[in-house]
């Protein structure tokens, strides 16, 4: 299974809203319902911000979202190392 950088998926769904999604996936390689899916996980983010309160974030919540940083930083190590 190919794994794509975001940098790579981001790229590839402007591509697709500029030339279609058919185009680019050819232009690209990637498989079609792959180009598809990442532009459906694109509009479902943009449905949650949409959704999220205007409201400013309590010192909790804000570390609570330093600590999940962290943890995602520390996954992502972690499965790197195994892949080695």
């Amino acid at each position: 299974m190919t794994q794509y950088t975001k940098e790579f998926r981001e790229q590839a769904i402007l591509l697709s809203d500029e030339i279609g999604v058919k185009k680019a996936a050819e232009q690209l390689g990637v498989v079609y319902s792959t180009l598809v899916d990442w532009r459906k996980i694109r509009s479902t983010m943009r449905k949650k911000k949409q959704n999220v309160s205007s409201e400013p974030l309590t010192e909790r919540e804000k570390q609570l979202m330093k600590e999940i940083a962290e943890l995602k930083d520390a996954m992502s190590f972690f499965v790197k190392d195994r892949r080695k």
